[in-house]
Order: structure tokens, then C-alpha cells, then sequence
């Protein structure tokens, strides 16, 4: 899969049952040594009130699939 093609990409928490936003091409978080995503970084808050550092990070592992529209995790620790 190409990086572009994840962007655009609604992503779902499966253990919530919760949309948690949408990928951009600059949430994601890669390894320095290997090149590879390590983390998909998702925006907190709403559109016009965001915080500055206001963001989840949720390590590449979590992700439970990766459909046509959108992208499926398993968050196991958060609130």
C-alpha cells in the first residue's frame, strides 16, 4: 500500500465503536532508522478550537485493518 493511498482514511476505534477522525498525509510518524510508520497520529478537539499538541498517538501495531475508506484500530490503553 502506497502512503497516499492511506490518506483521506476515516479512522475507527473497534473497541469503542468510535470515529476518531480522518488521516492526512502528515499524521503519521515514521521509524528514523527504518523508514517504516511507526505510529498514526490523530488530532484531538474540535476543528476550530484545537490545542496546540493536542493529539493521540497510536502505535502502528494497532491497527487492526486497513479498508477501502477507512482504518481500524484497537486502542488498548486510553480513556
Amino acid at each position: 500500500m502506497r502512503l497516499s493511498e492511506l490518506s483521506g482514511k476515516e479512522i475507527v476505534d473497534y473497541q469503542k465503536a468510535e470515529r476518531l477522525g480522518i488521516l492526512g498525509q502528515t499524521d503519521l510518524e515514521f521509524d528514523d532508522k527504518t523508514g517504516q510508520i511507526s505510529s498514526l497520529i490523530i488530532p484531538t478537539g474540535k476543528w476550530f478550537a484545537r490545542k496546540q499538541n493536542a493529539e493521540t498517538r497510536v502505535p502502528w501495531h494497532q491497527i487492526r485493518t486497513i479498508g477501502t475508506d477507512m482504518i481500524i484500530l484497537e486502542i488498548q490503553d486510553h480513556d
